[in-house]
């Protein structure tokens, strides 16, 4: 990415926080707290992916070997295969605005936590 701003003069203060070593990643990767992150990221991630993906191969199965079904009028020239179409946007925005309330109010908080300590003792 191109900047207009010339770089940065030698021996100005950079606000920058700490980092920390590689003993402390590996420390805080085995902590129970960066654990429990984990799997409040992963309980709701893996089973919403796998009904998705589920949902989308339905989709596709449907509108391969079920054409009569998919074909059929809903209303006016809208068939099945259609209004499962569209469906598949409206989940897919869903399933992001799921994960984006979920993120906000059990992982940040926990994330935040956990990089607040690192950066506080490096």
């Amino acid at each position: 990415m191109a900047t207009d701003a010339p770089p940065p003069e030698a021996g100005t203060d950079q606000r920058r926080p700490a980092q920390p070593s590689t003993e402390t990643f590996a420390a805080v990767q085995e902590s129970a707290e960066f654990g429990e992150l984990r799997r409040s990221h992963r309980s709701f991630a893996f089973p919403l992916t796998i009904g998705f993906i589920t949902w989308y191969l339905l989709y596709v199965l449907l509108s391969n070997y079920a054409g009569g079904f998919m074909g059929a009028k809903v209303i006016g020239n809208i068939n099945v295969a259609f209004v499962f179409g569209l469906a598949q946007f409206l989940t897919t925005f869903l399933i992001a605005w799921f994960y984006s309330r979920h993120a906000a109010a059990k992982l940040d908080p926990k994330a935040e936590a956990i990089k607040s300590r690192m950066e506080a003792g490096a």
